[in-house]
């Protein structure tokens, strides 16, 4: 897909302009890291072949894929934090394989066999580079239980049985004692599992993919990049606060913030979703816990609970939606509590048992959605190429997009490249505000009250 911009309204981003990335320092993904290294930043000039604006699983992919096309090519990853501090590292560890709920419901069924082969080869290609470049991020083929507690969760569930069915996928329903044994907890009524999910450590992975780059890509972090202009020649200049860049192509792995740079920025909309851990389970509290571990569990209920039990032993509890128009800057400390808190009563009412279990963090992040549940995937202008409204599954459609978007600014051709093409398009028009804040938060209260039973 092209889309023709507004060059006038592209060229006049400058800093104060734009709501950079702005996520708080509470990520427990992150911090159970070791520290980074030092960041090498943007700095003096630069001449290069390739940018890419944003190093999370879309920008890495990317990065990676221009450099296997062009070995000798200059490209430079450019990213405005640290990897893995944004969206790519705070996600809940899941690498889906099942097409979203919303795109499960599509007529079509070419369309969610394409998105499947996407999703598939894009685990694929993470569990390549896993392996290949020993990457310690706790990944895991253990598949993924989808869970309802209430009346509504059942009804929801067996909705997705059906679809299922229709799509020819494998599951198994796990009820009662079963599910139980798996899950240390009775809450919940029924589940139904798949097997095609893996679970990871995100920022781990995130950092390991970034740690293993080619050669030729060098990656400058803590270097947002406040305005981009053409240069004459057909090209592009990035300008950030203490450096510049000269690029003859320019991708955008930037997700919700595409809109910054004057992009999409009536169709997408940022919401962000919260989490909180556990610290790691004592050999006590370990014996107390009567389930298995290592398995993940989404909600029936999209508005639900998504709970996970890590390698590490630490308990994942996360729910609660913000619209968020500016980001982190949204979202204050009193708010953060007050979610933490909703989530000490969702854990205590799983896990009464574990009640001494004290959380360690809770975060939050920004994911970009689109009203009509579409992607974006193409060329923005000549020489201008994003992915863009994950929709909240970003870890294999980042990777995918990413490989993809690098095929297709190098022209290369493949019927994978079809199959992106293919169930991508434009995300609708919002209204103007304040009938889309208005909006949005109304829905999001609606769909917490409604699905209070799951949450």
């Amino acid at each position: 897909m092209q889309l023709q911009h507004n060059s006038s309204e592209f060229l006049n981003n400058k800093m104060n302009d734009m709501n950079l990335p702005h996520d708080d320092k509470t990520c427990g993904w992150y911090a159970a890291l070791p520290p980074p290294g030092p960041a090498r930043r943007l700095s003096g000039r630069h001449v290069a072949d390739y940018a890419v604006i944003g190093a999370g699983f879309a920008g890495l992919a990317a990065a990676r894929r221009l450099a296997a096309h062009e070995p000798h090519a200059r490209i430079l990853l450019v990213d405005a934090q640290r990897v893995a501090e944004g969206a790519s590292g705070r996600n809940s560890g899941f690498v889906i394989d099942l097409p979203h709920k919303f795109a499960l419901e599509n007529p079509d069924p070419e369309f969610k066999q394409r998105l499947l082969r996407l999703n598939r080869t894009a685990i694929d290609q993470l569990q390549s580079l896993v392996r290949k470049h020993d990457i310690a991020c706790q990944w895991s083929h253990a598949g993924k239980y989808q869970g309802a507690v209430g009346e509504r969760g059942l009804a929801y569930l067996a909705h997705f049985e059906k679809l299922m069915s229709a799509l020819g996928e494998p599951y198994r329903p796990v009820e009662g004692t079963e599910l139980a044994r798996v899950l240390g907890t009775s809450h919940y009524s029924r589940a139904v599992y798949t097997p095609g999910c893996y679970l990871m450590q995100p920022a781990a992975l995130v950092r390991g993919l970034a740690g293993s780059l080619p050669d030729n890509v060098e990656l400058l972090e803590n270097s947002p990049v406040t305005r981009v202009e053409r240069d004459g020649n057909g090209g592009y200049v990035l300008d950030g606060a203490d450096g510049q860049i000269h690029a003859r192509r320019l991708l955008l792995g930037t997700s919700i913030f595409t809109r910054e740079f004057g992009y999409l920025e009536n169709r997408l909309l940022p919401v962000m979703t919260f989490a909180s851990w556990t610290a790691p389970l004592n050999e006590d509290q370990s014996k107390r816990f009567s389930g298995t571990f290592d398995w993940g569990l989404t909600p029936a209920d999209h508005a639900g609970t998504t709970l996970r039990m890590t390698q590490d032993r630490r308990i994942i509890i996360r729910n609660t939606y913000r619209h968020v128009p500016k980001y982190g800057r949204s979202v204050d400390d009193g708010t953060r509590e007050r979610i933490r808190a909703e989530h000490r009563k969702a854990f205590v009412a799983r896990y009464p048992e574990l009640a001494d279990v004290p959380f360690t963090h809770t975060w939050g992040g920004v994911y970009a959605i689109s009203r009509n549940f579409t992607n974006f995937f193409g060329q923005l202008e000549d020489g201008v190429f994003a992915s863009a409204c994950d929709n909240g599954v970003g870890a294999a459609w980042g990777t995918i997009s990413g490989t993809l978007l690098a095929d297709y600014a190098v022209g290369a051709q493949s019927s994978l490249l079809d199959d992106i093409h293919a169930v991508t398009g434009m995300p609708s028009l919002n209204p103007p505000e304040p009938f889309l804040g208005l909006g949005v938060r109304t829905r999001i209260r609606l769909a917490a009250w409604q699905s209070r039973a799951e949450l």
